[in-house]
């Protein structure tokens, strides 16, 4: 069993799922055949959501307790 990521892309009314070639391949499964499938959706990372903005500098920290 192989485990991948996949965009769902619209269709239609539906919304579809692509088997990457390698996987069909590895697991033999061709056009027409029914197949199990397990949906999760992958939660978002915050990382890099911030780029450019530096580390706290010990300024920032003083700061930050000053308003406490």
């Amino acid at each position: 069993m192989h485990e991948t990521l996949a965009k769902a892309r619209k269709l239609g009314g539906s919304l579809i799922v692509r088997i990457p070639k390698e996987v069909a391949e590895d697991e033999d499964i061709h056009e027409g055949e029914m197949v199990r499938l397990r949906i999760s959706k992958v939660r978002k990372s915050g990382f890099g959501s911030l780029k450019g903005v530096g580390s706290m500098t010990r300024e920032d920290e003083m700061d930050e307790q000053i308003r406490h």
